[in-house]
């Protein structure tokens, strides 16, 4: 993530060798990596401008794996920053045709490890698309499977290459994120951050999965570890994260401030909706004035994007204007950060009444379950999924009782029950929508071809 130093050994390389792909391929990764991070559109136009610079470089340079490899995964690079500026067409364009790239070099190079790579990242991402999207895959002619995208990025991280880190990565990240496999995860993120603590990318691998996986303090400490210096390139994303785990320890005062510098220093749009939104949970549960809650709550409804759930459901709490029950809330922060004891202690201060929202009646035992499996008491975990379920009835707009039968597949799947686990996976799928539809049935969905 030193950008500035690896761009000058680069720009010596290419001097000599303007069209060898492998310093051409590092320096499109380079301008990728800036462009995903920092999404500040005044430098889109330059930096699409060099990639496809860098692909027209490719075209004099002879015929060979890596030469088709690096013009593959150039031609990627440009789709995906073409649809992150709204580029829909060019972007599509793109992406079609560097998938289909991918896959003539892993035909023409079955053992070049690098294809295999990049091909089963993409066959995992069209493959796991939930249903809605189908139709898009079927306009731009995408078909995969994620059975083969698995087996492609498990032979690329099985083979030694200068790629062999980032395959394991992305095969490691999937199993712990989709498939219910955290210990891969922290293992792996412990050691690259062990191995390298200059690496700022490993110290956000190693952040994001202890975050994920509800320990926030090990995440915090991830943080506050992070290299730092003017050789790395910014990335105000960390602030929102640290934000995050502040606010599930309930220190308010500092989870605002980590907010409100992620919102100064980040150039893009995604992530703004989320943190006005956490800025109004720390200025409300933090006993600000109501003129600042108000003032927080406005904000998030300002003009953006809500294609990331994070924001979509922001933009649905502020539109749906009732008010977060404060008990509930504070434990589901508490859940989010692996602080479950605090959380069930906290459970007990909510009395429902007859004013009591629905939403609240259903999200109550929801927490309570999620407080119990986090201690490893899933007795009490599936008896408060259940009930969660049997509160929603089937047609509740929440995200509670989708999420509620996902976990209860999860924990059916652990005990070796399958055919229970099968049923509740396929209930998660049943539900209307809720905030976190698109990720909930993606999940369900890959835990069902799972236990085929």
């Amino acid at each position: 993530m030193r950008l500035g130093p690896a761009r000058e050994l680069l720009r010596q390389e290419l001097a000599s060798t303007p069209a060898a792909p492998a310093p051409l391929l590092v320096a499109n990764c380079a301008d990728f990596v800036e462009l995903l991070i920092s999404q500040d559109a005044s430098r889109y136009n330059a930096l699409v401008a060099a990639q496809e610079a860098r692909l027209t470089a490719l075209d004099r340079a002879p015929a060979s794996a890596l030469r088709d490899y690096a013009r593959a995964e150039i031609t990627l690079h440009l789709g995906l920053s073409q649809l992150l500026f709204k580029r829909l067409v060019a972007g599509g364009f793109h992406l079609r045709s560097g998938f289909h790239q991918m896959q003539g070099v892993v035909q023409r190079y079955p053992a070049f490890a690098p294809a295999r790579k990049t091909l089963g990242v993409c066959e995992f991402a069209v493959g796991s698309l939930p249903e809605g999207y189908h139709w898009l895959l079927r306009l731009l002619g995408l078909t995969a499977s994620v059975e083969n995208g698995l087996q492609n990025l498990a032979i690329a991280a099985a083979q030694p290459s200068d790629f062999h880190t980032e395959s394991l990565i992305y095969l490691t990240m999937i199993r712990e994120s989709y498939y219910k496999k955290p210990e891969e995860g922290l293992r792996l993120a412990e050691r690259l951050a062990a191995q390298q603590p200059n690496n700022l990318l490993f110290a956000y691998l190693l952040m994001s999965v202890n975050k994920r996986q509800h320990r926030g303090e090990a995440a915090l400490a991830a943080y506050r570890a992070r290299p730092t210096g003017p050789g790395y390139l910014a990335v105000p994303y960390l602030h929102h994260m640290a934000a995050d785990l502040l606010l599930y320890q309930g220190d308010y005062g500092a989870s605002e401030r980590e907010n409100l510098t992620f919102l100064r220093e980040f150039k893009g749009q995604h992530y703004r909706k989320d943190a006005a939104f956490k800025l109004y949970l720390a200025a409300w549960l933090g006993g600000q004035p109501t003129s600042a809650v108000a003032r927080y709550r406005r904000q998030i409804n300002q003009p953006g994007p809500t294609d990331v759930e994070e924001d979509n459901y922001a933009q649905h709490f502020y539109h749906q204007a009732q008010a977060l029950h404060p008990v509930l809330t504070r434990a589901r922060l508490q859940i989010d950060g692996g602080y479950n004891r605090q959380a069930l202690a906290t459970l007990r201060g909510f009395r429902a009444t007859p004013t009591t929202l629905w939403r609240d009646r259903i999200e109550e035992p929801y927490r309570r379950a999620r407080a119990y499996q986090g201690l490893g008491r899933l007795d009490s975990a599936w008896f408060y999924f259940e009930r969660t379920q049997t509160v929603a009835g089937p047609k509740a707009p929440y995200y509670f009782a989708p999420q509620a039968a996902l976990q209860q597949g999860y924990l059916a799947q652990q005990a070796g029950n399958k055919p229970k686990a099968r049923e509740c996976f396929s209930k998660a799928l049943k539900y209307p929508w809720h905030e976190y539809k698109n990720s909930t049935d993606a999940k369900a969905n890959l835990a069902l071809r799972e236990l085929r």
